[in-house]
């Protein structure tokens, strides 16, 4: 089969950073579901992986973590999926990724294809879906209603880095499934009106102080302080406004990397932190894997009957190494809006 690897960690605009190849099209057994791939979507954890992690010696490492494709064959102990069906997901990090023809993916991690999106829209969501809803209503606890039906609540979210994939379709979630108000962050016009067309409430400049900049739309729009914060990049340099601006025993969630972060200054307020990491799951085989899987059925629901919408912000075209090296670049220069796709020609 066609797929896209790399033998060692280079810079992404070196040739063989990425490289098209040819491998044997893996065998399929237990729950595991043999997808043909038309489309992938290209994430930050891609070229941190990349960049970090090499092969083991004399092998190809094939990455990627967000796919739509046909499921082509299961496994014996398979009980959710057919062959044909349609189907998206993120997978596992610790299996070969989406950056090939066919890929092995557990049944417990895989959602049904949104029907109304095409396949490229759809690749953008798995990854960033899952990672939203579980920051959301897993790590941040903040109650979940039926879209519709939700009354407003005294919840203030603040989501900074908030026009990446991450933000995007976690605004989403919480105007579409709470009754929160929805402060975001962004620098840029362009992804200021990206914000605006997803729904926050209100934006303001992470490039300028942001703790003043909070307290001000709380006391002009006489909201109640911050609950919950979604800290989606640079939460080490935003740490101490955090603390300024959470109301005593709010909610911190983090998805990034800190060189390291003192929490100390958190004991006050009695406020808690939570780290959100979509792949524990399956990294560790919890018992409750399945629960992506009925996530995903659900943001393809909730996609069907118009609730949600496609983060798509680029399509690069065809998906092959020089395409997927185009896209790992842009991703790198951390100006990204949305998600970047690449699909099946």
């Amino acid at each position: 089969m066609k797929a896209i690897g790399y033998t060692q960690s280079l810079p992404c605009d070196h040739p063989e950073a990425l490289i098209d190849i040819e491998l044997p099209k893996p065998a399929v057994h237990g729950r595991d579901l043999l997808v043909e791939i038309y489309a992938i979507g290209v994430n930050p954890v891609d070229y941190k992986i990349r960049q970090n992690v090499a092969p083991i010696a004399g092998q190809w490492k094939v990455i990627g973590w967000d796919a739509v494709g046909r499921v082509v064959a299961v496994g014996d102990e398979v009980a959710n999926y057919q062959c044909g069906d349609w189907v998206f997901y993120a997978g596992d990090l610790n299996r070969p990724g989406c950056n090939a023809e066919f890929q092995l993916v557990d049944e417990r991690l895989v959602g049904k294809k949104p029907a109304r999106l095409s396949n490229a829209e759809a690749a953008a969501l798995p990854l960033t879906a899952i990672t939203a809803w579980e920051l959301l209503f897993d790590r941040l606890e903040i109650t979940q209603g039926s879209p519709g039906q939700i009354n407003p609540s005294d919840d203030v979210i603040l989501v900074v880095g908030a026009s990446g994939g991450v933000g995007s379709i976690l605004i989403q979630l919480a105007k579409a499934l709470t009754g929160a108000t929805v402060i975001a962050t962004a620098s840029r016009p362009e992804s200021k009106r990206w914000l605006q067309q997803l729904g926050a409430d209100y934006i303001i400049d992470h490039s300028q102080p942001l703790a003043s900049q909070v307290a001000a739309v709380v006391a002009d729009n006489d909201l109640a302080a911050v609950s919950h914060v979604a800290s989606l990049n640079s939460t080490d340099q935003y740490l101490s406004d955090y603390v300024e601006l959470l109301a005593p025993f709010g909610k911190l969630a983090l998805i990034d990397d800190p060189q390291s972060l003192d929490i100390m200054s958190l004991k006050r307020k009695s406020l808690s932190v939570h780290w959100e990491f979509m792949f524990t799951h399956s990294m560790f085989q919890t018992s409750d894997m399945d629960r992506q899987r009925q996530l995903l059925n659900r943001v393809s629901q909730l996609i069907d009957e118009g609730f949600l919408q496609t983060t798509v912000a680029k399509n690069l075209g065809a998906i092959t190494a020089a395409n997927l090296r185009t896209a790992h670049q842009e991703l790198e220069s951390r100006r990204v809006i949305g998600k970047i796709v690449l699909e099946r020609q």
